[in-house]
């Protein structure tokens, strides 16, 4: 091979790993259980004031990863002011009591959340 047939190769690779890289993601979506997808989506959500996220955020409370849970009580923090006690690092038991007080104060709220 020559030079320039080594350059081309090597500028091919280049490109399919770039594509390849942004092909797999997904959009943000708040339904979403992989992070890379949710995360934003609960940033987003936060951000405008989408009241029809909060049941996600409060599901999220549960969930296995230390991420979700961080960025799901912080955008419930931010858009209620918030906690009834929870932390996010805390053991799933020790967890337990505020996600119960967060799943009741959710179902005392309107069933039709007004549009932001």
């Amino acid at each position: 091979m020559n030079g320039l047939s080594d350059i081309k190769l090597i500028l091919a690779a280049a490109l399919c790993a770039v594509a390849v890289s942004c092909v797999g993601r997904d959009a943000p979506s708040i339904k979403s259980n992989d992070p890379d997808a949710l995360v934003p989506a609960i940033k987003a959500g936060v951000r405008k004031d989408d009241t029809h996220i909060l049941p996600y955020l409060v599901k999220d409370l549960d969930s296995d990863d230390p991420a979700i849970r961080m960025y799901s009580i912080d955008g419930l923090r931010r858009m209620t002011g918030q906690d009834f006690g929870y932390v996010y690092f805390a053991e799933p038991e020790d967890r337990r009591a505020a996600v119960a007080r967060w799943q009741e104060w959710l179902l005392l709220q309107p069933a039709e959340p007004n549009e932001k």
